[in-house]
């Protein structure tokens, strides 16, 4: 069924690397950015403050593209006016989170493979977050970065797919999604025409090797598992 591949389509957090500690990271270098220059802000709002407050904030925005970092000043903008520092500091924290945002530690296995698929595919980054590829190493593997924020709507609308599959010039059938989440990667994926993997790295039970339902679906525990579904 795969025989055709021409490209690969990616989702980039929790498939390339895990989320959580590289946003506990940015968390805690914007931390050190405002003890130098919102002393009275890092004083009152520790990293998990910070975090807490996000999360109160977070409902009343998008949980993508442009909502994620309008969220995230709207925070900074708060811890701000709530320790009475200048919140015209915001938008310069914002920066600073972002660009520690963008230091990924790919699984062990991300590296190799992505550079020996990059000789065989043409690869394409489609995600719903803030990921910048354009200052991440590994971004050097993909020829096209499709930004929910760029098309207006977030995975699993089929739109983010079909502009990742105009931005290849490739139908469907010719580019396999690989990603994390059941529902935006692979429900997305498929509503698009196109075969998907479900990347479940942390999941219990699955096959020693991925294998496939009648529904164009793979699951799969690691990248290396992927590559043994891949034509040579």
């Amino acid at each position: 069924m795969l025989t055709s591949l021409q490209a690969l389509s990616l989702d980039l957090d929790d498939t390339l690397w895990p989320i959580r500690p590289t946003l506990r990271r940015a968390e805690e270098r914007l931390h050190e950015w405002l003890a130098v220059r919102a002393p009275a802000t890092a004083a009152l709002h520790d990293v998990d403050a910070l975090m807490a407050l996000r999360q109160s904030l977070q409902p009343g925005f998008a949980h993508w593209g442009e909502g994620l970092a309008q969220a995230r000043r709207a925070t900074i903008r708060e811890a701000l006016r709530r320790a009475g520092d200048d919140e015209s500091l915001a938008e310069e924290g914002f920066q600073v989170y972002l660009a520690a945002r963008q230091d990924v530690q790919g699984y062990p296995e991300v590296e190799q493979r992505l550079a020996d698929w990059s000789g065989r595919f043409r690869l394409v980054a489609i995600t719903n977050g803030n990921a910048d590829l354009s200052r991440i190493p590994m971004g050097r593997f993909f020829s096209a970065h499709v930004a929910a924020a760029d098309v207006g709507a977030p995975k699993p609308e089929p739109v983010v797919f079909e502009a990742a599959l105009r931005r290849l010039g490739l139908a469907p059938s010719q580019v396999l999604h690989i990603g994390d989440d059941w529902h935006m990667d692979v429900m997305g994926a498929r509503r698009a025409g196109m075969p998907a993997v479900w990347l479940a790295r942390e999941a219990q039970g699955l096959h020693e090797a991925p294998t496939a339902d009648r529904h164009g679906i793979w699951h799969s525990r690691c990248l290396d598992e992927v590559d043994a579904l891949l034509p040579r």
